[in-house]
């Protein structure tokens, strides 16, 4: 602030009445501040699933319309390099939820349900052998079948100040006794073991019992889910505005299956295509639009839209067209997409909007990640981060205000298994990656090749500078294997019954 310094030519009886009504209106003002900071400060988590980093119009988008995610950014901070912490759901929403890495936590896969082989031991231990067939070059550690509950969720960190908390959609986190209420949520709607509905269309379940979404009964046969996940947030901020709230609003959407309404789908399939191009999808990314615009509207009608933080991401890349052949978006200009180590697999769009905080349409390009949101929002809300374990987060604080930068100087991911198999053209095995600056460096486990990339100069990392720059690669692989070491990640390895 910049003070104006001069000389006031005024009776001494006169300056003595001024200095004391501006003393007076002062506190006053002081007053109706501290009022104000006394109530605690809202989170909105939007976590939106498998939505492609180009996915939206703010993110350059010609073909897909998404006005309130676009509203969210003209108004708040929209980062240029966020960040998911895998390319794949389960780990990414595990650091979330916790502010860790996933390879501290040890979620590093998608987490498997019963019907798909998820089926814990009835000790409930976690799985410590390893796995891989004859095929295989690498023994890969098996994922866990859920988050542990010894993990401090948001729910749980927030409840200490008071907050009431609920989770809505997706969880993907674990079978019943690790379900949202199991981990700190006052309320859980939807949130199971599922990785996808089975349906977007109400009753959302299919003839089978295990393919129901937990606690979201069905209301209207038709109805769409992110429709009815979307009312479900309102009803619960409206139920709680007199007190000091955590939402997570986790839609299943824009998972496959790839199912819309059909007059939005008609829409699109009349415009003119880009590389985007798939009505259905585009159609979803709408829906996800409307969802996401009545929860700023309930926050305002609440009259507590200028003290709640709505942060809005996704849990990982999108699943391109280069991925698979029948992927349903593009991520260019970034290369390849979900579960894969390019940047179109692990880069995602994250906004975030603070009234009266952030300045309305500011970016930021200091690569920010999943972790984190867990030591932001405790550092919003004045809780003390736990001391009985380590957080890889950082909070976004100094960032959101423009007050100073991150103190970290690296970004880790950790996927220790094969995506896909030999013989797939877009085969990838286990992998880890380290982002320092704009480097980029990708370590392949069956292999051993390191895969070097400079961001700022190409983001679609089409030119490997490994073999050119071997004492880059040799730095950032000694900081990558500190770090695995560090937080004790599982490391692929080899396979004795490997047929060669």
């Amino acid at each position: 602030m910049l003070y104006n310094h001069c000389k006031n030519k005024l009776h001494p009886g006169k300056l003595t009445i001024l200095i004391t009504l501006s003393a007076c209106l002062f506190c006053n003002h002081l007053e109706a501040a501290n009022q104000t900071a006394k109530k605690p400060t809202n989170f909105v988590i939007i976590l939106i699933d498998d939505l492609g980093w180009t996915d939206l119009t703010c993110q350059g988008s010609k073909y897909y319309e998404t006005p309130n995610i676009d509203r969210l950014a003209a108004e708040g901070m929209r980062f240029t390099d966020g960040y998911a912490a895998c390319a794949v759901c389960s780990p990414t929403r595990a650091a979330v939820q916790t502010g860790r890495y996933p390879a501290r936590v040890g979620v590093t896969d998608w987490i498997r349900v019963k019907f798909q082989g998820g089926k814990i031991p009835p000790a409930g231990e976690k799985p410590s052998q390893y796995v891989g067939g004859p095929n295989d070059k690498l023994l890969c550690p098996r994922n866990p079948f859920y988050m542990e509950l010894d993990e401090l969720t948001l729910a749980e960190a927030l409840s200490r100040a008071g907050y009431v908390s609920c989770h809505i959609g997706k969880w993907h986190l674990g079978q019943e006794n690790y379900f949202p209420e199991k981990q700190g949520y006052d309320v859980n709607i939807g949130g199971c073991d599922l990785g996808q509905p089975p349906s977007y269309f109400d009753p959302y379940g299919s003839k089978r019992a295990h393919c129901k979404i937990h606690n979201l009964k069905p209301r209207k046969t038709g109805e769409y889910l992110t429709d009815r996940e979307a009312d479900e947030a309102v009803a619960f901020i409206k139920a709680n505005k007199d007190k000091p709230f955590l939402l997570g609003m986790c839609h299943y959407a824009v998972h496959t299956p790839i199912q819309a309404k059909k007059d939005i789908t008609a829409k699109y399939a009349a415009k003119p295509k880009t590389n985007h191009k798939n009505p259905v999808y585009a159609a979803m990314i709408e829906s996800v639009d409307d969802a996401t615009g009545k929860i700023p509207k309930a926050l305002d009608d609440c009259g507590v839209a200028d003290r709640t933080v709505v942060i809005f991401t996704s849990d990982n890349g999108g699943q391109s067209h280069i991925e698979r052949l029948h992927g349903p978006t593009d991520n260019a200009l970034l290369r390849s997409g979900k579960g894969f180590p390019y940047e179109g697999g692990i880069r995602v769009p994250l906004i975030v909007h603070w009234p009266g905080v952030v300045e309305p349409g500011s970016t930021c390009n200091v690569p920010a990640c999943s972790v984190d949101f867990f030591p932001t929002l405790l550092d919003i809300a004045r809780v003390h981060l736990p001391n009985d374990r380590a957080i890889d987060g950082e909070s976004l604080l100094p960032l959101l205000k423009q007050t100073g930068t991150l103190k970290r100087d690296a970004l880790y991911w950790h996927f220790p298994h094969y995506r896909t198999r030999p013989g797939n053209p877009h085969y990838t095995g286990p992998y880890s990656i380290i982002r320092q600056d704009d480097w980029k460096l990708i370590k392949r486990y069956e292999s051993g090749r390191r895969e070097l990339y400079n961001l700022a100069d190409d983001i679609g990392e089409t030119t490997d500078l490994s073999a050119k720059m071997p004492q880059k690669v040799a730095e950032l692989d000694r900081k990558l294997t500190a770090f695995l070491k560090s937080c004790r990640a599982k490391l692929p390895k080899p396979n004795p019954d490997y047929k060669r």
